[in-house]
């Protein structure tokens, strides 16, 4: 199974309440709108402004805000600046991991599902994540659209 850490989703409540906000916030305030505890809090904005996902400013009146608009940061960077690269196996990095990798004849195969999916994460942004979510039954997503 495919998972991404409590700190990942974490990371997606606490931008998605920025994102509504629209202004500067204390992590204080965040800790308490979210019900996300402030160490941890703490840690993913930390790892969000080193990402260059938020800004920060210092003082009485200081706080973070979104470096960028809501529809210019994508789930991709959010996943990259809480986990690292996005990657299914590890040869979808790098070949230096991986002991088989010199008679693996799938490798490249893995590296196209891996960029597969890094686009179909790449083209949802911030902005997506708080409009209401309208699902049809059924989605089909035809796989040449996740291209570029």
């Amino acid at each position: 199974m495919l998972r991404l850490s409590k700190l990942t989703d974490y990371a997606t409540v606490i931008l998605s309440f920025m994102a509504r906000e629209k202004t500067q916030v204390a992590a204080m305030e965040i800790a308490a709108v979210t019900g996300i505890a402030l160490p941890t809090v703490s840690k993913i904005l930390k790892s969000l402004v080193n990402a260059e996902v938020l800004v920060s400013t210092r003082g009485a009146k200081g706080g973070y805000a979104l470096a960028r608009m809501p529809e210019e940061i994508s789930v991709a960077t959010v996943i990259n600046a809480l986990e690292g690269p996005i990657a299914l196996t590890e040869c979808s990095i790098s070949h230096q991991g991986c002991e088989q990798a010199l008679g693996c004849d799938i490798g490249g195969n893995w590296s196209l599902i891996n960029q597969t999916i890094h686009n179909a994460l790449e083209s949802v942004t911030l902005a997506d994540l708080i409009r209401p979510a309208v699902l049809p039954n059924e989605v089909f997503i035809p796989v040449s659209s996740l291209y570029r």
